[in-house]
């Protein structure tokens, strides 16, 4: 099985990562989208991150009706920080039947030589790179085999978790960018209030 490992803090998730993901499960050759959710990084600043369990709720509660995308806490467990590389040779020492490829932004396919062991990467997983609007320009040296990177035609969302958290700070009406169990969950809890 191949299967699309789409990392994200989503922090929350909203409905652009859903229709990126649900794109690639039905317009591509990968058989599951993963939503793997990051946990905390420790050297970073926190600065609004809910805790892991929650957001892993979040996931579960928006792609309990896609069966091809299934939520992820296969970071939770490993050691931190997380590094992408690290994630991908223990998925395939625990599933090695599976083949395993990278679902990113255009935005971070840009900064990929800051990855520890991009070149690894590249060399060894398909990278499936949906479009972002960005003015960057790639940093991978000309000398980087791209045959494993593959641009998808998926629509370009421009929403945004940060606006999202911002906007229920506000006491703005956000709930057309989330799915609807999602923000019941976030406004029980009171998730971004302040």
């Amino acid at each position: 099985m191949k299967i699309g490992l789409y990392f994200g803090t989503f922090n929350p998730i909203h409905v652009g990562h859903l229709i990126i993901a649900n794109h690639l499960a039905q317009y591509s050759d990968l058989d599951e989208i993963w939503m793997v959710v990051t946990p905390h990084n420790p050297l970073k600043k926190k600065s609004g991150l809910l805790e892991d369990y929650h957001r892993l709720q979040m996931v579960h509660l928006a792609t309990r009706d896609y069966p091809r995308i299934r939520p992820s806490d296969i970071e939770f467990n490993l050691p931190q920080p997380n590094y992408t590389v690290n994630t991908l040779a223990y998925l395939q020492e625990k599933f090695p039947k599976n083949q395993f490829a990278l679902i990113m932004g255009e935005d971070n396919l840009k900064s990929l030589t800051k990855w520890k062991n991009y070149d690894l990467i590249v060399e060894h997983y398909p990278i499936y790179v949906y479009p972002r609007i960005s003015d960057e320009v790639s940093d991978l040296p000309h000398t980087t085999d791209i045959s494993n990177i593959k641009l998808v035609e998926a629509p370009i969302i421009e929403i945004s978790s940060t606006a999202i958290r911002q906007g229920i700070m506000d006491h703005k009406d956000v709930r057309p960018l989330l799915d609807g169990e999602v923000w019941k969950y976030i406004n029980h809890n009171l998730f971004y209030k302040k």
